[in-house]
């Protein structure tokens, strides 16, 4: 059973995959930092709120026990209060946005790599039918 995984493990699928779900992690990070820490507080600067993914429309009342509290939105979300979150729903979505453009670029330019070192295929070979109907074709013409 030892070999068998070790000979599953070798693969270069499987490698391949490992390697892709690692560094999609880690660029899933970077793209997640570049939204939250640099396009959403310049977009914050624009709409005039401190922290755009604070912006929220509670649709509830406040419970009892947190009046005279800070009412962020963190807190009124652990209270349970229902709120529209906007401003944490367009900050997923910018970082989903950039990471497919990302993903999308990334596959573009490898596809067009990968096709400019690929040899280019050899026409496949005639069939021997074919041939002999060739040489019936040219033998009536003469």
């Amino acid at each position: 059973m030892l070999n068998e995984f070790k000979a599953f493990i070798a693969r270069g699928n499987v490698l391949d995959l490992a390697v892709g779900v690692i560094i999609g992690g880690a660029f899933g990070t970077i793209v997640k930092s570049l939204t939250e820490d640099v396009i959403m507080p310049m977009l914050s600067l624009v709409t005039g709120s401190a922290d755009f993914t604070e912006n929220f429309i509670r649709l509830g009342p406040v419970p009892a026990e947190l009046a005279g509290k800070t009412l962020d939105y963190a807190t009124l979300k652990a209270a349970g209060v229902p709120m529209l979150g906007y401003g944490a729903f367009l900050t997923a979505t910018l970082n989903f946005l950039i990471l497919a453009f990302a993903v999308f670029l990334i596959v573009k330019n490898a596809n067009r790599f990968f096709a400019a070192t690929a040899p280019a295929e050899a026409p496949p070979e005639t069939p021997e039918d074919v041939l002999l109907l060739r040489e019936i074709r040219d033998s009536l013409k003469k």
